[in-house]
């Protein structure tokens, strides 16, 4: 089977062919792709400004610029969130190409009810044209190379307060399910280093008449080398009630206690991360580079 004509993979439906070959074009089909996979889960997407610049002649992209500043988006289930794999079963062409330059910036948007300030930027990042005899047009997830590996960062920061916050409302839905009230959380975190953190949650809950206290804990770090390890995990309570009820997370927790994983090795080729730092303080700040 030629190369044209053989089946795509994990591909992004991305409306129809032709593919937009001018930067208004391309704007516009980024806005439709946008709206069709969170149009039921935001709000605020009036808002968002996308500009985006294509190379006349080529399959390139040159730039896509994403200004998502008041974008809203709820919390969503695995159910809710949308799913880009599909296939394309007759292939009719397939054009290979580098998006140069992508940034994305949101100061702030919000998800799942904390607002986030976020800065992206990506360069050089493959992908391929799939357009199929339905006459659809998709986007297919190229590996990237050694020779021309993909380069750029991420920072992304919220407010402490509102992360614990929507800790607390997760967790009150989750001990409702199993006929728990939790009538209190307090979560205490703690910078460890540039590459380190620790948590302690401490719960009170609630059943009938039973009320007693639980505490999370959990340490993660990563090393020079890219791997995380988690450590000092454990959840305790003094109520021979609740401790047998948390046997069960104890187990769970038991088996990471201790486990590594390589984040650099876990990435495809060509992209290489070179650093990961966490601020814990007044906001928790995530930054990621790699290339």
């Amino acid at each position: 089977m030629s190369d044209e004509l053989r089946p795509a993979h994990d591909v992004l439906p991305f409306g129809r062919a032709p593919r937009p070959d001018t930067g208004p074009a391309l704007t516009a089909r980024l806005r439709d792709v946008m709206t069709t996979n969170l149009g039921d889960h935001a709000t605020g997407l009036d808002r968002v400004r996308i500009d985006a610049e294509t190379v006349p002649g080529s399959p390139d992209v040159a730039r896509i610029d994403v200004d998502v500043t008041g974008l809203v988006v709820r919390a969503m289930t695995p159910a809710d969130a949308p799913d880009p794999a599909e296939t394309v079963e007759h292939v009719t062409a397939r054009d290979q190409a580098v998006a140069r330059a992508i940034s994305a910036q949101g100061h702030p948007v919000t998800v799942a009810g904390v607002a986030v300030d976020l800065d992206v930027e990506i360069r050089d990042l493959r992908f391929t044209w799939v357009e199929g005899a339905d006459g659809s047009l998709s986007i297919e997830e190229s590996g990237q190379s050694t020779e021309a590996p993909v380069n750029g960062h991420l920072r992304a920061a919220a407010s402490r307060d509102a992360l614990v916050s929507t800790v607390r409302e997760l967790a009150t839905k989750a001990l409702a399910d199993q006929g728990f009230t939790l009538t209190s959380l307090d979560v205490d975190l703690a910078s460890r280093g540039p590459r380190a953190a620790s948590i302690v949650a401490s719960a009170k809950i609630r059943k009938g008449f039973l009320s007693a206290s639980a505490q999370i804990t959990a340490t993660a770090s990563i090393d020079q080398a890219m791997v995380l390890t988690l450590s000092d995990l454990g959840a305790t309570s003094r109520n021979p009630v609740v401790a047998a009820l948390l046997l069960a997370v104890r187990g769970r927790l038991d088996q990471l206690d201790g486990k590594r994983v390589d984040l650099a090795s876990s990435l495809p080729p060509g992209v290489t991360l070179s650093d990961v730092r966490l601020e814990v303080g007044e906001q928790l700040v995530l930054s990621v580079r790699v290339g």
